[in-house]
């Protein structure tokens, strides 16, 4: 019998900057459905974050192969369980996927009103949950 274990999406992702809906990059834009609203999109040196109503899509670029990047969409419907952490100058969002994967999302560098927009995409992805 093979056992065969395979948890690579246990990943931490760190943002910083917050990014307007025509500053993403057009290939962000591409797995955004006709019938979805981008509520918010973050970006850090490599790796993007889209948030729409729908769905968390992350884009995670290698910084060695500049053209290798893996794309996570993450239907907010296949979360089992999250949880919000603010921390002074950090928002950490925690998620355990139906999968079994755990992924976590960190926003560095945040003051009072980013924290609360990070808090309202938050309460758009548990009700949508619902």
């Amino acid at each position: 019998m093979a056992y065969i274990k395979f948890k690579e999406l246990t990943k931490y992702f760190d943002f910083k900057d917050e990014i307007l809906e025509e500053d993403l990059p057009d290939y962000t834009k591409e797995y955004v459905e006709n019938n979805e609203k981008i509520l918010m999109g973050y970006k850090n040196s490599k790796d993007y974050v889209v948030f729409t109503d729908k769905k968390m899509i992350l884009f995670d670029r290698d910084t060695l192969a500049v053209y290798y990047k893996k794309i996570h969409i993450i239907p907010y419907i296949s979360i089992s369980t999250s949880a919000i952490n603010f921390k002074p100058g950090k928002v950490e969002l925690l998620f355990s996927l139906d999968s079994g994967y755990q992924l976590h999302v960190n926003f560095i560098d945040m003051n009072h009103d980013k924290k609360e927009n990070i808090k309202k995409v938050y309460k758009i992805m548990m009700k949508t949950k619902i």
